[in-house]
């Protein structure tokens, strides 16, 4: 997992929860079932992480917009 710290990266778990997170809170629309805008930010990451082989992703290299979705994220599961 390169030089990085679980502590400082998104694992690719991680980031499919919080697809499925933004799925349900913004499902697709339309007859085409387009992709929220929410849902379509994390998954030009998933893809490239796909792509890659990656197993984690270093948050400094992800967008804003990413990286706001993650930390929406991760602030409503706990408080689950």
């Amino acid at each position: 997992m390169n030089d990085m710290t679980i502590a400082t990266t998104i694992s690719l778990t991680d980031l499919e929860e919080a697809i499925n997170y933004w799925r349900i809170q913004r499902p697709a629309t339309g007859e085409e079932c387009a992709l929220s805008p929410e849902v379509n930010a994390l998954a030009d990451v998933y893809a490239v992480m796909i792509i890659e082989h990656s197993h984690a992703v270093d948050p400094g290299t992800l967008g804003k917009e990413p990286l706001q979705l993650i930390d929406a994220w991760r602030k409503a599961r706990a408080r689950v």
